[in-house]
């Protein structure tokens, strides 16, 4: 549903020949729009894009595209007074949502520009919505929907980066189940995806909405915990212990895991750090005392 208010100007000035030249002048910014649009398949950057063109017509203080896989918000957007919505249309089905936000009524000219730029923006942006889809999928793993390898390799970059500029510190627990080969061979390999799926969702209620969970292949796992502490640590550690306990599934065939926890420190790039991990992981495997790698506040 659209939702605009407009308002019509009866007495503006109007003849032949400044119809034409406003047509002539129209088409050349649609022409220049068009081929900024295509620069990019990042959806922020086209709404952005977009945002600096719709200026040249409409007062409003913020853009905002939603579609059901991404959303969108243009750069500087605010709230204003009152939004007006726009449907986005693709071969004659819904797409997605152009919001606007306003201050003042949209007159039926610039009603009508809007429209216009709307087509030339829907295909640019079907574009860029279909390669996020692409990039999702080639970083997620099939079986338990979780990120996969690439897409732990460039979180931890990532996360790593923002904990040093905000001097916060970043925990890593891998996590792998112990004897799952034999779950494998003894139960086949259906049973085992269904460990695999199974151990996953326990890891998603053990841990917090900004954490990071992953799959690496096989029955390797690693979260990701931005903001660490040593308590949270320890608690996201508990909540699997205990997840993996509560679950039916996990219990029948007495699946357990081993953790392997660790900070990291100021000299850490992402591979000590991951090997730091993995050390901690293989330690407990082997039922060596393990000792949590701890930091001072100041040492991230």
């Amino acid at each position: 549903m659209r939702t605009v208010n407009v308002v019509n100007h009866p007495n503006s000035k109007f003849n032949a020949f400044t119809l034409f030249q406003h047509n002539e002048q129209q088409s050349q910014r649609n022409l220049a729009l068009l081929e900024q649009l295509q620069t990019t398949l990042e959806v922020k950057k086209l709404i952005d894009i977009f945002a600096i063109e719709v200026a040249k017509y409409l007062d409003f203080t913020g853009i905002y595209f939603k579609h059901t896989d991404v959303s969108a918000t243009a750069r500087g957007s605010r709230q204003a007074k009152a939004e007006r919505q726009f449907e986005l249309k693709l071969n004659g089905h819904f797409f997605g949502m152009l919001t606007y936000a306003v201050n003042m009524p949209i007159s039926i000219t610039n009603y009508e520009i809007l429209n216009e730029l709307h087509q030339l923006l829907i295909n640019p942006l079907n574009n860029a919505v279909k390669y996020h889809q692409a990039m999702q999928l080639a970083m997620q793993d099939g079986l338990t929907q979780l990120g996969n390898r690439r897409s732990f390799d460039e979180q931890i970059k990532r996360t790593m980066a923002q904990a040093a500029r905000r001097h916060s510190r970043v925990g890593l627990i891998l996590c792998d189940l112990n004897k799952f080969k034999a779950i494998n061979d003894s139960f086949g390999h259906i049973i085992g995806d269904n460990v695999l799926v199974h151990f996953a969702q326990a890891l998603r209620q053990s841990v917090r909405d900004t954490d990071c969970i992953f799959r690496f292949g096989g029955d390797e796992f690693a979260i990701i915990i931005a903001d660490a502490s040593q308590q949270s640590l320890t608690v996201i550690e508990q909540r699997i212990y205990q997840a993996m306990a509560h679950d039916a599934l996990l219990a029948k065939y007495n699946v357990t895991s081993s953790l392997g926890l660790a900070f990291m420190n100021k000299a850490d790039n992402a591979i000590s750090f991951f090997e730091r991990a993995d050390t901690a992981l293989y330690s407990q495997k082997m039922n060596i005392p393990r000792k949590l790698s701890v930091v001072s506040q100041h040492s991230s």
